[in-house]
């Protein structure tokens, strides 16, 4: 009989699919902000040595396209804030290097203030363009990951898998949907604690009371919020047949990303998914014990 119909403690099922964001995205995306922002600066660098080989063969007014360079790789690659950077790098370093008089600010030609000019308008037009093909990109790869994760923990369920599979699957889900570390709190025989976990997750006694705290009061309860401030997981009670006191959690705080704005909506259709391979479970149960 299984586990998750009789209260038997299940193993704990940690998934090792996941690790935070690193896994769900790749290159330069995994680098902290003042990373991407010094990769922007780094990519003007790189432009401004090449301008200053190429200097004496090409005219001011087209070096201005090299500078565009760096404003491309750096919207196409990090987004909207590093690519504005990289702007007003990319500018003031032509303005700085290539215009009379040199190593200053101040530009004496009108040529060149037109030069200076349509490079900021070039580059603030072509930044925004990439920033947003990059953002309408990663939007697109969230939802195809979002889907994948909830199509994974589908078959689990309707194959009717073993329960620490179903378990895993679900704490999976949750951490590659919102690339964050997850956990699944159920009762286990006379006790509560966690059944499965997802992304590194790191259960404190912190996290457990807000899990207790989430299952009595049957609210959502939101990390290093009252009345449990201490803990870095939201934890949201899940209905789920016989009681047995389902949590779903998920740590925003270690995310490496700002919070969702409605996590509420994937939390419920993952908890809808568990709830009915408990339900399931309990009927099966239900009827071995009346034959």
């Amino acid at each position: 009989m299984s586990d998750l119909a009789t209260g038997e403690p299940p193993p704990i099922a940690e998934s090792a699919a996941l690790d935070g964001r690193q896994q769900a995205e790749g290159g330069w995306s995994e680098l902290p902000p003042a990373a991407r922002y010094g990769a922007s600066v780094l990519f003007v660098a790189l432009a401004a040595g090449f301008a200053f080989i190429v200097q004496d063969r090409v005219g001011a007014p087209n070096l201005t396209l090299i500078f565009v360079l760096p404003v491309i790789a750096s919207a196409t690659a990090f987004g909207w804030g590093p690519s504005l950077v990289a702007t007003l790098a990319s500018v003031l370093t032509f303005d700085f290097f290539f215009t009379e008089p040199k190593f200053s600010l101040v530009i004496a030609s009108a040529s060149d203030v037109w030069a200076a000019a349509l490079l900021l308008v070039i580059a603030a037009t072509v930044s925004a363009v990439a920033a947003e093909s990059r953002r309408r990109r990663l939007a697109a790869e969230r939802s195809a990951e979002q889907a994948q994760a909830l199509q994974t923990l589908a078959h689990a369920v309707i194959q009717a898998g073993p329960d620490p599979e179903i378990l895993a699957a679900a704490a999976t889900a949750l951490s590659q949907i919102f690339h964050a570390p997850s956990v699944i709190f159920m009762r286990q025989g006379a006790a509560f604690g966690p059944v499965a976990r997802a992304g590194g997750a790191r259960i404190t006694p912190a996290e457990e009371e807000a899990a207790i705290g989430a299952r009595d009061s049957r609210l959502h309860t939101r990390a290093e919020n009252y009345p449990f401030p201490a803990s870095e997981f939201d934890f949201w009670p899940v209905a789920s047949p016989e009681d047995c006191g389902c949590v779903l959690g998920v740590s925003f705080l270690n995310a490496g990303r700002s919070r969702p704005a409605q996590p509420d909506r994937f939390i419920e259709i993952v908890g809808a998914y568990l709830a009915a391979a408990l339900a399931r479970r309990a009927d099966a149960a239900d009827r071995e014990i009346k034959n």
